[in-house]
């Protein structure tokens, strides 16, 4: 295909991709979504490879292509939509509920539109589906394992979730995005040899991608790091091998799965492994399963970076994804941001809310990191104080940037956040963080950044708690910042 024809094709998929995500965000009801915009959006091949996807949650999108897989070669038929959430069948955590629609030209399959939204409850003993101390998946909520998704199957699905109409709405919402996506794919079957078009964007990632981890120094890499289970720290290793045009990424000596909720399935672990990839090589490549096809990761089964069902999840996604990111970073000389999403869940039987928040952002080798961003696997905005005081029994008492908490270098890191909420009813709440207990490492001799603090009415909580907060405590959040460089 000459680069004329491939450029429009592959903006043209871009754009559709986008499109389908403005769609799923206008639709959708939760604050999840609408707000924090917690949800991503993808097209794929009638293979069931990533041929484009916008620019929206990385854990999401890099994960998404074992999603397709699980459903791919099932029996399709114009306008039948699948739906799962199962992380050792293609999801990430129970929360994430991914939903696949095919799209059909003259009775012949041509590709998928597919979308994966954060729900702000699935269900579970825990409102919000995010528990702190759940130790497998049926602690976490209703797994829902690859099945069509009709009428039908909604009303059986939200009747096991908290809050049904709004759960009802988000997946109706999802269903919306992928129609534009299949006819978006439509259109350009119509206007182009599609199949072709798909088949040289998924190429055209993979040269680009060799072209760059070629111009990468050949050796061996290495990092660890750890994360922070409740009463220890797991331990994780990286040997990052460059040679010619390959990567591979080898996460042996790792600590095996564990019993709490930070295990990782392996889709999970290549996302974050892919986003770090395009940090390092260039962002600007197509995101397509071509810029994978040069990285191979290695992650032993049954270890905290491939666990076995039934092992709890729920952090995994959210947090052992962002140490992946940091180790792979770390391995090849860069200061690390926050390295967490500071997971706050709050709920009751009336209302469910999940938020992750912002922090320092590693500093570079020429210049300071972002203050108060979200950092790495997590691309979320941050929910309005006037949206989540006007919708939540919750009082903003301060938000603000966490001043002096980047590390000190030749480039500062960036600083974390304060978030302090006050509580004007009963309600559950559950944390979900890191860098409590170790800071954000910088580089070249910049000072890491400082850990992260968790409080509830003065009182230092634990990296990961679960409780109840009475009408007017307040839980303040104080993020990490980032490393400094230099």
């Amino acid at each position: 295909m000459d680069p004329v024809t491939l450029r429009v094709a592959s903006g043209a998929l871009r754009a559709a991709c986008e499109e389908m995500g403005a769609v799923l965000i206008r639709a959708s009801h939760s604050a999840n979504i609408k707000e924090r915009r917690d949800a991503s959006c993808a097209l794929f091949d009638p293979r069931g490879e990533l041929v484009m996807q916008a620019e929206h949650i990385p854990v999401h999108l890099g994960a998404m292509p074992a999603a397709v897989a699980a459903v791919a070669r099932r029996d399709h038929a114009p306008g039948v939509s699948w739906v799962l959430n199962d992380p050792y069948a293609g999801g990430t955590h129970l929360p994430d509920i991914t939903v696949i629609t095919p799209a059909f030209a003259d009775d012949e399959l041509i590709g998928f539109a597919a979308n994966r939204a954060h729900h702000a409850d699935v269900g579970g003993p825990t409102p919000g589906s995010m528990p702190a101390d759940s130790k497998t998946l049926d602690d976490e909520g209703v797994v829902i394992s690859p099945q069509r998704l009709d009428e039908d199957a909604i009303e059986r699905l939200v009747a096991q979730m908290r809050q049904p109409a709004q759960r009802r709405a988000d997946l109706r919402a999802q269903l919306a995005a992928n129609r534009t996506g299949v006819a978006r794919l439509e259109e350009l079957h119509a206007r182009m040899p599609l199949a072709a078009a798909m088949a040289a964007t998924i190429d055209y990632a993979e040269r680009r991608t060799r072209a760059a981890i070629e111009a990468l120094p050949d050796g061996e890499y290495t990092a660890a790091d750890v994360l922070e289970a409740a009463d220890e720290d797991l331990h994780l290793q990286l040997t990052a091998t460059v040679r010619g045009d390959e990567l591979h990424l080898d996460f042996t000596g790792s600590t095996d799965q564990h019993e709490g909720n930070l295990n990782c399935p392996l889709a999970v672990t290549v996302s974050a492994c892919w986003f770090a990839v395009r940090v390092l090589t260039d962002p600007d490549i197509p995101p397509s399963s071509g810029a994978m096809r040069p990285v191979t990761v290695t992650a032993p089964e049954g270890s905290l970076l491939n666990a076995n069902p039934p092992a709890a999840v729920v952090a995994g996604n959210v947090e052992t994804s962002s140490r992946v990111a940091d180790l792979v970073l770390k391995a090849f000389g860069h200061a690390l941001g926050q390295g967490t999403m500071n997971n706050l869940t709050l709920g009751n039987d009336e209302f469910t809310y999940y938020e992750t928040l912002g922090g320092g952002q590693g500093a570079c080798a020429d210049a300071d990191g972002p203050s108060g961003v979200h950092v790495a696997m997590s691309n979320t905005l941050n929910t309005p104080v006037e949206a989540l005081e006007l919708e939540f029994p919750l009082k903003v008492v301060e938000y603000a940037v966490r001043r002096g908490s980047g590390g000190q270098g030749a480039h500062r890191g960036g600083d974390g956040i304060v978030r302090e909420l006050e509580a004007l009813a009963a309600m559950d709440y559950s944390l979900l963080t890191e860098r409590r207990r170790h800071a954000p490492p910088g580089a070249s001799g910049g000072r890491p950044g400082a850990t992260g603090r968790n409080l509830i009415d003065g009182e230092e909580q634990p990296p990961k708690a679960r409780g109840t907060l009475q009408p007017g405590q307040r839980l303040r959040i104080e993020t990490p910042g980032g490393g400094g460089y230099g």
